[in-house]
This record gives C-alpha cells, structure tokens and sequence, in this order.
C-alpha cells in the first residue's frame, strides 16, 4: 500500500495528526500496537485517572461536606471495583470513540509494531509474528512515553508499582507512599487519600510540582496536607524492598539521616521517558538526543531526515496530551504545504488535584531569572462568594503583567474548576491582552472566574473591588 502519510502511534499526537491529515486530503494510515487506540491519555493515564479522581471526589464531600450542606448519609463505604469498572467503562468508550473516528474519515489501521526499513518503507510486526510492509512519503512518529524506572529501585507491579498499576488497585492502600511530587504521583495520591489512605510523599526537589510557579506549590501542599498528606521534600530516594505485604522505602533527609518509611504500597512517579524502542530509527540515520532519549527535529517538527516527522512525548518540551495534539495538527498542516503556528509558551499545564492548579505563561521565578520587569496581583477564593456557596475556598489567582505595557506574562490559579478557567487566560495572551483588558472585561457573577478579573484588577494599580 502507498501512503501520503503514515502515523506511528495512536496517542492523542498520533491519532489527531492523522484525522487533521485525511482531512487535508491525505491518503493517511495508522499504526498501533496495542489493542485499542488512544495510547497512554486515553487508556492509563488522563482519561482513567480523572475517572477516578472524580469518583474518589464524590466519596471524599460525602463524608466531609454533605452533613454541612444538610445532607445526612449513614454507612458509606467505598466499592474500589465498581469505582474501577466505571473508570474502565469510561476508557472504552473514549478510545471506542477513536475507532469510530479513524472508520469515519477513512484512515486505513495497523495493529503491530511499527519500524522503519528505510524512510519510506514502514514493516508492521503483528502479535501472532506476521509481518508486512507499506510505502509512504512522509512519517509521523507519535510513540509516546511510559514511566520512567529508578535502576535502584525495582517495580514488581504488585507492591512497587507505577501509574499504571495505581489505576486498578485491589485495596484501599492503608499507607501509600509516593515516589515523586508532581503531577501524577499527587493526582493518584490524591484519589487513594480521598479514600481513607495515608499518604506520604517522598520528593527530591524542595517543593512539589517543581516546574510550576512557587505559589501554586506552596498553595497546594498546603491544601493536600489539610488532606492528609505527608510531605518529606528534599529527601533522596536510596532504595525500596518487599516483604510479604510490606514495603520500605530508605531515603536520605537533607541533613543526611538515613530514614525508612512503611507502607503496603508503593508508587514511582518520577516522570515519563520518550518510548522509542523497535522503531528501527538507526536504519534512517537518526540518532536519539538529550542523553539518548528524545528525537531531534527542527521548528517545524521534522527530524534530520526529511519527510520524517516527530511529535509530542518523543521530542523536546512538556509531556503533554494537548501539546501532542497541537503538534499533530501543525504536522499535518506543513505537510500539506500550509503555514501553521505554535506557541509553546502558552500552552497551559494543569495539575488534576482538588483543589485544582492550573498555569501559563512565565512563572515569577523565570520572570526574575530573565530580569524581566513586571507587576503582580493575585486575589484569593476565600474572598469570593461563588467559592464560599460551593465552600471550596481554598487557593488563589495570581496575574503576572509587563510593568510597562501590562501585558499579561503569566496566569496561575490554584482552586475550583482552574482547569477549565485557564482557557480564558490562554485566548487572552493569544491575543496579548492587558491586565486592564481582563478587569474591563464583564465577568458573570457568582462565577469562579470573577477571581480571575479580581487578580487582573489588583495586577492593575492594586484596584482590586473585593477584597
């Protein structure tokens, strides 16, 4: 078969590059290893975990907050299986719905191992040990990530175990222990300590969610403490053992103490490494960057060899799902001799905890690091009456403007609904609005995003209404 493009992975970049390909009018195909499309998002990471976050939400406000609202309940308990069946009836048919997607716009499927023969000549190795090949002009690697292993630290997927196996737990863990503090470790941490855990979180770097602005770090530990978090920060990880039920973890404290914490599960959450193995990328020529672990492409996404293209997981910049797909659509596109556009620094990153965080822009610490000028206001969700009704009053927006033109710079919002209320920060600095723009703008009221315009106004010569 002949191809104008071919897709290797199915991920959100993968499956997204090809629907925006066939869209174009390219004859597209599609190749998957697993059984189901949707790589890692849709099957064992975004779409289950936020199936169960949301689950666990439920139980944690009926036994906290529901008495408060005049609503009494007696004997809840949690159903972890029924929990886990919904989160798997929800990943099928979210990647259910990719499979309808690729028969509606005609893109032919593989299921195998996609390698190159040479650049225009893809070999798909089938689970039963068949194999055929295809012939295309160009090539899109979307081959994703999965978790990365510490050499020292073993993963038996029983005790010690990675995102993944968090996701279909048998128990309520008594004592869950986290190895890592950002976004995946806490998300999962959080859904097991809504449940009844304990959980500890064990992090190198003085503070979670290290990549985020410090605020938002400091907001959100303080918030999972009130949860039942622990945090042990600036310790490093030395090993982990199981015996029977139990594992131990040692690390060593900043002063140096060697220290054991106990628990009956474990989690490795310490960030994704870029999938390329069996892709046969030695037979184009193409040879792995950034310490043998991501492949090198130019601003237009295309790696050395030309027609050959890479995005989201397996090349530079944030592991993000929706970084693929902006990716998979600007491929597609410049394939098709169109001139598209990214803006890497304006793609929002979202932490899935309660409350949730959520950011874009520059963060004050890179602002300071750049000797960049600038004014900041942030305003608090105890502050307004939409958070104090719903009673999620944790957290704060934080505006960050150029002190000359008052462009926004920044945006970060720790509290309800950030996820969803970022996306009015991102069209702002799409279109380079100002802190004054946002606080001249009507916001409906009581609305969480009214905290946004608050913190515009106090970026804009402290003018702040409510607080």
């Amino acid at each position: 078969m002949q191809y104008d493009v071919t897709v290797i992975g199915s991920g959100p970049g993968g499956y997204v590059a090809a629907i925006r390909c066939a869209q174009l009018g390219l004859k597209t195909a599609l190749i998957e290893k697993y059984s189901t499309f949707g790589g890692t998002c849709l099957n064992v990471g975004c779409i289950p975990s936020k199936a169960l976050l949301d689950s666990s939400e439920h139980f944690y406000n009926a036994t906290h907050t529901f008495k408060t609202h005049g609503i009494n309940l007696k004997d809840l308990s949690v159903d972890l299986p029924q929990m886990i069946k919904r989160k798997n009836e929800v990943v099928e048919q979210t990647t259910g719905g990719i499979t309808f997607l690729m028969k509606k716009n005609k893109i032919t499927t593989y299921q195998g191992v996609g390698s190159f023969v040479d650049k225009n000549t893809i070999k798909v190795s089938k689970a039963e040990g068949a194999e055929e090949t295809i012939s295309t002009k160009n090539v899109i690697i979307s081959t994703g990530s999965k978790p990365t292993a510490l050499p020292f630290l073993p993963i038996d997927k029983s005790r010690i175990i990675t995102s993944t196996e968090a996701l279909n737990l048998p128990e309520v863990p008594k004592h869950l222990i986290v190895i890592g503090g950002g976004v995946i470790g806490l998300e999962l941490g959080s859904v097991y300590a809504r449940l009844g855990a304990k959980v500890t979180v064990v992090e190198f770097m003085d503070g979670i969610i290290a990549t985020m602005d410090k605020t938002m770090s400091k907001e959100l530990q303080k918030s999972l403490t009130k949860l039942g978090f622990d945090f042990l920060l600036s310790h490093k990880v030395t090993g982990a053992s199981v015996k029977g039920k139990k594992v131990t973890v040692t690390a060593d404290s900043p002063k140096g103490e060697k220290i054991t914490i106990e628990g009956d599960y474990c989690i490795v959450a310490v960030g994704r490494t870029a999938y390329t193995e069996g892709l046969g990328l030695d037979k184009i020529g193409i040879q792995l960057e950034e310490r043998g672990k991501k492949i090198p492409v130019n601003d237009h996404l295309e790696t050395p060899v030309k027609g050959i293209y890479a995005i989201g997981d397996v090349v530079r910049g944030a592991m993000l799902a929706h970084k693929a797909e902006e990716e998979g659509v600007y491929v597609a596109e410049t394939i098709a001799g169109q001139k598209p556009h990214m803006n890497y620094n304006l793609i929002p990153g979202v932490v899935y905890t309660w409350p949730e965080v959520a950011s874009v822009g520059y963060t004050e610490e890179q602002l300071k690091e750049q000797g960049k000028k600038y004014k900041s206001g942030s305003f608090p969700f105890k502050a307004s009456g939409r958070a104090r009704a719903s009673m999620d009053i944790d957290g704060l927006v934080k505006v960050l403007a150029d002190a000359e033109t008052d462009e926004l710079l920044g945006v970060h919002m720790i509290g309800p609904r950030a996820a969803d209320m970022i996306a009015e920060a991102v069209v702002a600095m799409e279109f380079r609005a100002s802190a004054e723009d946002i606080g001249r703008i009507c916001h409906a009221h009581p609305t969480f995003t009214e905290a946004f315009k608050e913190a515009a106004l106090a970026a804009t010569e402290n003018r702040a209404l409510h607080i």
